[in-house]
């Protein structure tokens, strides 16, 4: 019996040990007493060695109901239910009894892999077999069905359990709480201090995970006090779900107090709840300070703690560039999960930060199509669409995923370039892929579409799009506001409102371009005005900012002005850049030298203010103004960036620049241009013959044509 002994006796099994107790109990002839053979096989599989447990099983001359029990068991939990559920019926056909621990084995497996068909099998079973009443079969079938997904049949079994433990309340509990049915949850909760059944952590979290709104702050206040009169307040499980509990319902101060005051008994779990509730709050600052404070308590991060932090490094590139230098240095830069982090940091940490997130990219070897994705569409929004789609068609080459993204993102870009062709060919592969209908894909389309001048086919995609989808009524709308037909614009809004689309603040900057690009100026004010008083919707920075563009195209410069005076928030530089374009369109000089200062000192490097200045001077002839404008451009290192324009001809795209001579049909182009140009300086005198040369010097131009453009 020492095999035996040494084998129950060790605290810690390791396969070798196990071995060792084999060889001997083989070598004694003790190996065919079924309680060792059982031992030793449980000794395997807790080693993870099914191979060797199921072939010391097969071995057996003898078995009993336990030997098949600690099989079936130790292929469910390693995740093989198909060998389970074999070796189940197996032991059927063999005429062995199934007992509590059988069906508690099995049921597992079915509500780990929601084979409802199957556990039904096996409730048959449990009847016919007499186990009905059994306490841990009983407790297993609930379990199954509630975790299939039929919380009312869960409910029946527990309705006829002679004997109900707190795993039984508690898995019915959680069934409920799969389904999001708060109301039975309380009930039940209530029925078991009534009925006198130990309330515990398993009880609390799950209720705990459905309160994710204001209105349910009391109600966690109340759970709180119970907790912790019942001495639960320091279990992980309900430590953890009581922060997530009160971050989601608004109130990140609590969070804080129930994490501060849990020292001790906080794990990696409570620190990772505490960093995403910064996050979800926006405190950026706090959820680094949290990190770091995780580092000195000496706190090994996971996977979910980098991947959170880096998100909040987002706005500092500096930070980000330290916490990525820390992934590098614990080796986790190549998990997927992470790296998808980091690119997603450096494309929205600044305007440099796609390099830095292609680099990330190039580097990762296990690329998923988060991967790829993130960096289409950094190039898609940082206006390299040509380098987009070529990362699209490498994409199509190398038969990677292609998802809703990756097709909203080539499409738009397609948009940028108004390349209709590509476009239209993309859209084939949409509608072969079963995209047509996803909102964001639809609403790309519609961009694709009106970009390129069709209007009745952007109308097309639309009524294709789900009826209901808010992103696809907003896009469909900004098309005929960019059409300059308002009044289809202005339908549309209130066909949203008569079949019950819901309204959000996109379609309010819709539907003020629309006021703006038709010269609705009254409708525009009054859809303003209502935003917040008829649909409940305060308006932000870019309402105000179509509402200047609406009055200044209209030449009520003083009007916007008083409307940025009355703005409930400080301007940021886009109503600046609206109110200096709206004064250069009107010719008010005086008006556009003040919101200039405005805006020189909050965007002192960039390059439209100076432009957009020096524009409206040399329309007027103030060549001081001009040179003035330049010399502060050269003081403060500030260039202009060339702007590009792209043409389809014969499905092939020719892109050009300002001073461009690289195009191998330049000079029938230049001559072209020529004889446009004098036309217009022919007809009526429309523009000054000096136009285009009284005012460049020597540094503006390196061309000798006298028709390129003025640059600063």
């Amino acid at each position: 019996m020492r095999a035996l002994q040494s084998l129950t006796g060790c605290s810690v099994l390791t396969s070798s040990k196990i071995s060792a107790s084999h060889v001997q109990a083989f070598k004694t002839g003790i190996i065919v007493d079924v309680f060792i053979a059982n031992n030793i096989i449980n000794g395997y599989i807790k080693c993870n060695e099914l191979g060797i447990a199921l072939n010391l099983f097969n071995e057996m001359p003898q078995r009993d109901s336990a030997s098949w029990n600690t099989m079936i068991a130790g292929f469910v939990n390693s995740g093989n239910f198909l060998s389970a559920w074999e070796l189940f019926k197996s032991m059927k056909i063999h005429g062995f009894s199934f007992d509590g621990y059988s069906f508690g084995s099995i049921l597992k497996g079915v509500a780990c892999y929601s084979y409802l068909f199957v556990g039904q099998q096996v409730h048959s079973d449990v009847v016919k077999r007499g186990y009905g009443e059994n306490v841990y079969a009983g407790s297993a079938l609930l379990d199954m069905y509630a975790k299939c997904g039929t919380v009312e049949d869960a409910r029946k079994v527990f309705q006829y359990m002679p004997e109900r433990t707190s795993v039984s309340w508690n898995a019915l509990i959680a069934g409920y709480t799969e389904i999001g049915n708060l109301e039975s949850c309380l009930q039940l909760l209530k029925e078991m201090e009534y009925e006198r059944v130990e309330l515990e952590d398993g009880t609390f979290a799950p209720v705990l995970t459905l309160l994710d709104d204001t209105k349910f702050y009391k109600l966690i206040k109340q759970l709180q006090a119970k907790i912790m009169k019942l001495g639960l307040d320091f279990h992980n499980t309900v430590l953890n779900a009581v922060i997530t509990a009160y971050s989601e319902c608004g109130s990140l101060e609590d969070a804080r107090r129930v994490f501060d005051s849990a020292i001790g008994c906080r794990d990696l779990v409570s620190w990772n709840s505490m960093l995403g509730a910064c996050l979800e709050h926006g405190q950026m600052e706090l959820a680094f300070q949290l990190f770091l404070e995780m580092e000195q308590a000496r706190m090994e991060p996971d996977m979910y703690t980098y991947t959170s932090i880096i998100t909040a490094c987002s706005g500092d590139q500096n930070q980000g560039k330290s916490v990525h230098a820390l992934v590098i240095k614990r080796g986790l830069e190549e998990l997927k999960s992470v790296s998808n982090s980091l690119i997603a940091m450096y494309l929205k940490s600044s305007s440099n930060g796609m390099e830095d997130a292609i680099k990330v990219f190039e580097r990762t070897d296990d690329r998923d199509s988060v991967s790829w994705n993130s960096i289409l569409t950094g190039l898609s929004q940082n206006g390299l669409s040509e380098n987009a789609l070529k990362l699209f068609l490498q994409m199509l080459s190398e038969n990677l995923e292609i998802d809703h993204y990756t097709f909203s993102a080539a499409l738009r870009s397609c948009s940028d370039l108004a390349i209709l062709q590509l476009g239209r060919q993309i859209h084939v592969l949409v509608i072969k892929s079963g995209f047509e209908s996803n909102e964001y894909v639809t609403s790309a389309l519609i961009f694709m579409y009106f970009k390129c001048g069709i209007l009745e086919d952007a109308r097309k995609s639309f009524e294709a799009s789900p009826e209901d989808s808010t992103i696809a009524w907003n896009s469909i709308m900004f098309a005929y506001a960019q059409h300059g037909k308002g009044e289809v614009a202005i339908n549309l809004f209130f066909k949203m409102i008569e079949r019950k689309v819901k309204l959000d603040h996109i379609s309010f900057v819709a539907l003020l371009t629309a006021c703006s690009h038709s010269g609705l100026v009254e409708e525009g004010q009054n859809f303003l005005n209502s935003m917040e008083n008829v649909y409940r919707i305060p308006p932000r920075m870019e309402h105000y900012a179509c509402a200047i563009d609406l009055l200044g195209r209209a030449g009520r410069i003083k009007e916007a002005k008083v409307l940025i005076n009355k703005m409930p928030f400080e301007p940021d530089p886009m109503v600046w850049k609206t109110l200096l374009g709206a004064c250069r369109a009107s010719g008010d000089i005086e008006m556009a030298n003040d919101v200039a200062s405005h805006l020189l000192k909050l965007e002192p490097k960039e390059h439209c203010t100076y432009v957009l200045l020096s524009d409206m001077y040399g329309h007027f002839k103030k060549w001081d103004e001009i040179a003035t404008v330049k010399r502060l451009m050269r003081d403060r290192g500030v260039r202009k960036i060339p702007g590009w324009s792209w043409i389809e001809v014969e499905h092939e795209v020719h892109s050009f620049n300002a001073q461009d001579h690289s195009h191998p049909y330049c000079e029938e182009i230049y001559q072209i241009l020529r004889e446009l140009v004098n036309e217009i300086k022919r007809s009526e005198n429309f523009i000054d013959p000096n136009f285009y040369t009284d005012y460049l010097d020597d540094d503006d131009c390196n061309c000798s044509n006298d028709l390129c453009q003025f640059t600063v």
